[in-house]
């Protein structure tokens, strides 16, 4: 079939899947250096608990045939090994059903560890790394020509990204239509990067010519990727180059650089040769008949489960990130519905002293990536995922979201937990466990340039309240 297939695309494949694949890496370097403390058998929220109540059909994963930390780290380290293989062209080096099993693979062991992650793994970019991954099995290699269908379901996976961001923007927050969200969202956004705060202090004017332009990128140019070329390619840059403004101003793990990934299914390779010295597109045979079969059976499939979450859009209730299927092979997308206009910060402190009293030295856990002493600059983190961070971001809005997880955490910051003090960036206790450790919530703002230059320090806190009350280590039983 001659309309099954576009040669002039072979270039954005390649770049879509060794771009796929390097954040299947991050993704799985991740689980294997954060699982122990965050899921493991001695974990805050341990996998072999949530697996007693939870049946598989409602969170498919090899891990209910037998689950042991050493067999997670496995999965996890396996996955790596394979996406780097995938990285180096391992998947165009073998026939095209073998570079079909990668792909199934990898997104498989994803999906597996995905569906045991609880609170951990409940972000948007989980299912859509598992979105395109599951597509990324039916693109091929290069031993045939890139399958059209295949591209366009990546263009509508990629639009429901970008379109659902929009559409939740514009119902929710007021701030998005008077154009002032960004007055506050460099500053209170999840993790700051090191360039938030120049991007917070630019002009309050500039501020509204941002958001206005983001009302266009994610309400317009998405619909563009479904026109003829070079329209569709000009949208795909357009995506491009505005998730890149998104990755200087802030940290939000592989979603910004998935995005960018998604959007070369919509940049004609042709295109790009005519501007820029490319080599000579290879010659692809044609596809053959059993995978002309597969890729039809996957479009009909994802079509068909297409249903919900393009009517979803189209509520009025419209739900942000929610997986209709245990697979999370269609999904919903979406991000900052609403925008905070404050800033608070729990700073988890300890004391090794036997008894407290208002003199009582308390010593501050300081974390990798979010912001704790005030003269320390946000680092940049993304692609890498910081989950204990992120959920940290949550727990300052409201302690809601620090159940059930905040309280082990504590817990094990008592008994100096190796796999949990890993996941910190320095434990002011290394000698022996604190007696005592408390939380307390402070609210966070930019200093301006006079106090920078003055203090050299990016924040200012102010004490709220008392978070948590100091506890000791629970006597054993």
């Amino acid at each position: 079939m001659d309309w099954f297939t576009a040669s002039g695309y072979w270039l954005s494949r390649l770049v879509l899947q060794r771009a796929l694949a390097a954040l299947y890496l991050v993704a799985f370097l991740v689980a294997a250096n954060q699982f122990r403390a965050l899921l493991g058998e001695r974990g805050i929220l341990p996998i072999p608990r949530f697996l007693e109540r939870t049946p598989f059909r409602r969170s498919p994963s090899v891990f209910h045939l037998h689950y042991s930390d050493r067999f997670f780290a496995a999965v996890a380290w396996t996955g790596a090994l394979l996406s780097a293989a995938v990285v180096a062209g391992a998947a165009d080096a073998v026939p095209l059903w073998a570079s079909m099993l990668m792909w199934a693979a990898l997104w498989a062991l994803y999906l597996s560890i995905v569906n045991v992650g609880q609170v951990w793994y409940g972000f948007g970019w989980e299912s859509l790394l598992l979105e395109a991954g599951f597509l990324a099995v039916f693109l091929g290699n290069e031993r045939a020509a890139p399958p059209v269908l295949v591209l366009w379901l990546m263009r509508w996976l990629l639009f429901r990204v970008e379109f659902g961001a929009g559409l939740i923007k514009l119902r929710g927050d007021r701030c998005w239509r008077d154009l002032t969200c960004l007055y506050y969202h460099h500053e209170t956004q999840p993790m700051p990067g090191p360039l938030s705060w120049f991007f917070h202090h630019l002009p309050k004017s500039l501020h509204r010519v941002e958001v206005a332009a983001n009302h266009g990128a994610q309400l317009v140019v998405p619909v563009l990727l479904f026109t003829p070329q070079p329209i569709a390619t000009a949208a795909g840059c357009a995506v491009v180059l505005t998730q890149l403004w998104l990755v200087l101003s802030g940290n939000f793990s592989w979603l910004n650089w998935l995005a960018i990934v998604l959007a070369f299914s919509a940049i004609d390779g042709d295109l790009a040769a005519g501007l820029l010295p490319l080599p000579e597109p290879p010659a692809l045979p044609s596809a053959p008949g059993w995978y002309e079969g597969v890729v039809l059976a996957a479009t009909a499939l994802v079509l068909a489960l297409s249903h919900r979450p393009a009517r979803n859009l189209l509520s009025r209730r419209q739900l942000m990130n929610y997986s209709f299927d245990s697979l999370h092979l269609v999904n919903t997308y979406g991000a900052f519905g609403s925008v905070n206009r404050v800033r608070h910060e729990v700073v988890v402190e300890g004391t090794d002293e036997p008894h407290l009293t208002p003199a009582t030295v308390w010593k501050e856990y300081a974390f990798k990536g979010k912001p704790g002493d005030p003269r320390r600059l946000p680092p940049q983190v993304a692609p890498y995922h910081l989950r204990l961070d992120w959920m940290m971001w949550f727990a300052g809005i409201s302690a809601s979201y620090a159940f059930p997880w905040f309280e082990p955490f504590v817990a094990r910051l008592l008994d100096n937990d190796p796999a949990t003090l890993k996941l910190l960036r320095t434990n002011p206790f290394p000698d022996a466990p604190p007696t005592h450790v408390r939380a307390l919530l402070y609210r966070y703002r930019f200093t301006d340039w006079s106090e920078l230059r003055r203090t050299g320090a990016w924040w200012e806190r102010t004490l709220v309240r008392e978070y948590l009350p100091p506890v000791i280590r629970a006597k054993p039983r």
